[in-house]
């Protein structure tokens, strides 16, 4: 397993300018994105044993970090993207 962090720009590299947008005129957005870069962080230093935790919190940092990131997917796509 890699341990390399999922930054948003990366995930949606084509799409770097409606992040943008999207984030300084929705709050909403804005908020998500913010918590997704919070539980990124969190399991990045997880997985690279900088800050260890157990396996079961580990699974429900990943499936809040995934379940974030269709929310981000899905705006993205009703902004018309």
């Amino acid at each position: 397993m890699t341990h390399v962090p999922h930054e948003l720009h990366e995930e949606f590299p084509d799409q770097i300018e409606m992040l943008t947008a999207l984030k300084t005129r929705d709050p909403e957005f804005a908020a998500m994105m913010d918590r997704y870069h919070v539980v990124n962080r969190m399991v990045h230093r997880a997985e690279a044993n900088i800050e260890p935790t157990d396996d079961i919190y580990l699974i429900e940092m990943r499936k809040e970090r995934l379940a974030l990131k269709d929310k981000v997917a899905a705006a993205l796509h009703d902004a018309g993207v």
